[in-house]
C-alpha cells in the first residue's frame, strides 16, 4: 500500500522523520512542507551545536531514552556523510559545596542514564582538562560533542530529496482539515495526505490547534543571547564548560560552548522574546505578544520566576554583568575579550497551569501526529525521535 505522508516543518526533526519514513516504508510518498525557502532556518540553525550525552534527564523519560539512542545515530550519520563531529568534551562545574552536593546527584543520575566515560574531578584534575577554568568539583563527560546542526539539516534535506521526497519550500500552512484525507492548505494551494506529522518548532502549537489538538501547552519564545570570545582569546576554553543546574531557576544560565569552527561562545541567557522569530531586541510581532500575554500559564510562570527573569534582563542590557557571570568559571575572561554573537530563540512550551514543560511531548489525533514540545536535547535526539514517531505512524499499516 502506498500511503501519502505530509510533514509540516523542515527543521532537523521533520527532516529526520522524512528520512526514517523513506527507510522503513520506501513505497510511501513523503512531502515536507516548510514555510521558509531553505531547511533548518530557525531552532535547528540557531542552537548551540552541542550533542548532549544525557546527564540531567529523568531516567525512563523520553528525553533520557531518546537522547542516548540519538547520540549514537547522529555520530554514525555524521561519519557516513563526512560531517564534523567533534567530541571536545564537557565539564559541569560546581563552584561551592552546595553546588557540589547537587553535582554528585547529577553524576548518579547520569550513571543511571548510561552516559559513558564520566569522571568526578576535583580542582587540580579539572584544570588538566580546562587549564583556565575554576571550580571546586566537576563532572567530565568526554563524549559530549559539537556539530553544525545547520549542515546536518542541509545534508538531510538533500538526502531525502534524492530518495524521492518532495520538499516544498515557501509553503506556510494556513489550515488543516480532515475528511476522507487530511487536506493541508497554504492560502489557495492544497495537498492531500493519509497522514500528517507536525514538526513545526516555534509554531507547533498554532499548527496543532488547526487540527483541534488544543492550545495546551502554548509556545512562549525566549531569546538566548550570546557573546563570543575574540579569536586571540579562544584558547581560554578547550571544550564546553557548564554550570550546575539550579532547580529553582527555569534555565541553565551562562556557560561556555566551543563551536565546530573554533569559536567559543558565552551564553545563552534567556529573555522573553516579543516575536516567535525575535532574534533581535527590536523584533516585535504584536500578534505574538498578544498570544503571550493572554495565556494564563505565562502569568503563572512569571509569578514563580520573576526574580530570575529580571536578572536575565539586566544581564541582557549589561555586557559587564553577563561576562561577570561567565568569569566565575573562567576568571581570565574580561569584557574586552568578547563581542556579540548571533542569538537563538527557544520554543518553550508552557502549560495552562504555568509549568515549563520539560519532556518531549507527542500527541496523536487519528492520522495526525504532533510534536508539541521538543526542547534541548531535541537536535541530539532527532534521529531517535524520528524512529519513535515512525513507529506511531506505521504501527497499523
Amino acid at each position: 500500500m502506498t500511503d501519502r505522508v505530509g510533514i509540516v516543518g523542515g527543521g532537523i526533526i521533520g527532516l529526520a522523520v522524512a528520512r526514517e519514513l523513506l527507510r522503513v516504508r520506501p513505497t510511501w510518498t513523503v512531502t515536507i512542507l516548510e514555510k521558509e525557502l531553505e531547511a533548518g532556518q530557525h531552532q535547528t540553525g540557531h542552537n548551540s551545536g552541542v550533542v548532549h550525552a544525557g546527564l540531567y534527564y529523568t531516567p525512563g523519560s523520553l528525553k533520557a531514552t531518546l537522547c542516548r539512542r540519538g547520540v549514537g545515530l547522529l555520530k554514525t550519520y555524521c561519519a557516513e556523510h563526512d560531517l564534523i563531529y567533534d567530541e571536545c568534551g564537557k565539564l559541569v562545574v560546581a563552584l561551592n559545596s552546595d553546588e557540589a552536593v547537587r553535582l554528585r546527584a547529577i553524576y548518579e543520575l547520569a550513571t543511571v542514564n548510561q552516559a559513558p566515560g564520566l569522571r568526578l574531578l576535583e580542582r587540580d584534575a579539572l584544570r588538566e582538562i580546562e587549564p583556565h577554568a575554576e571550580g571546586l568539583l566537576a563532572i567530565h563527560s568526554p563524549t559530549t560533542a559539537i556539530v553544525d546542526y545547520g549542515a546536518v539539516a542541509r545534508t538531510m534535506a538533500k538526502e531525502v530529496a534524492d530518495a524521492g521526497a518532495v520538499v516544498r519550500y515557501g509553503f506556510p500552512v494556513t489550515s488543516i482539515s480532515e475528511g476522507v484525507n487530511v487536506v493541508v492548505r497554504s492560502g489557495q494551494e492544497q495537498v492531500r495526505f493519509d497522514h500528517v506529522i507536525i514538526c513545526a518548532g516555534l509554531y507547533t502549537d498554532r499548527v496543532a490547534k488547526l487540527v483541534g489538538d488544543g492550545d495546551d501547552p502554548r509556545i512562549v519564545p525566549f531569546r538566548g543571547e550570546y557573546y563570543r570570545l575574540v579569536p586571540e582569546r579562544a584558547h581560554l576554553v578547550r571544550g564546553l564548560i557548564y554550570p550546575v543546574p539550579d532547580p529553582s531557576l527555569p534555565f541553565l544560565g551562562v556557560h561556555f560552548t566551543r563551536r565546530v569552527g573554533g569559536a567559543v561562545d558565552l551564553g545563552p541567557n534567556a529573555v522573553l522574546a516579543l516575536a516567535r522569530e525575535g532574534y533581535r531586541r527590536r523584533d516585535v510581532n504584536l500578534a505574538d505578544v498578544v498570544e503571550i500575554v493572554t495565556w494564563p500559564g505565562f502569568w503563572k510562570m512569571a509569578r514563580t520566576y520573576w526574580r530570575s527573569g529580571c536578572s536575565e534582563i539586566v544581564g541582557s542590557i549589561s555586557k559587564e554583568l553577563f561576562v561577570r557571570r561567565a568569569r566565575a568559571y573562567v576568571p581570565d575572561v574580561t569584557a574586552r575579550d568578547v563581542v556579540p554573537a548571533p542569538a537563538g530563540v527557544r520554543a518553550q512550551a508552557i502549560s495552562r497551569a504555568g509549568a515549563l514543560v520539560d519532556d518531549f511531548v507527542l500527541t496523536r489525533r487519528g492520522p495526525i501526529v504532533a510534536v508539541r514540545n521538543a526542547p534541548s536535547p531535541a537536535a541530539t535526539s532527532s534521529l531517535a525521535i524520528a524512529e519513535h514517531i515512525c513507529r506511531y505512524v506505521t504501527a497499523d499499516r
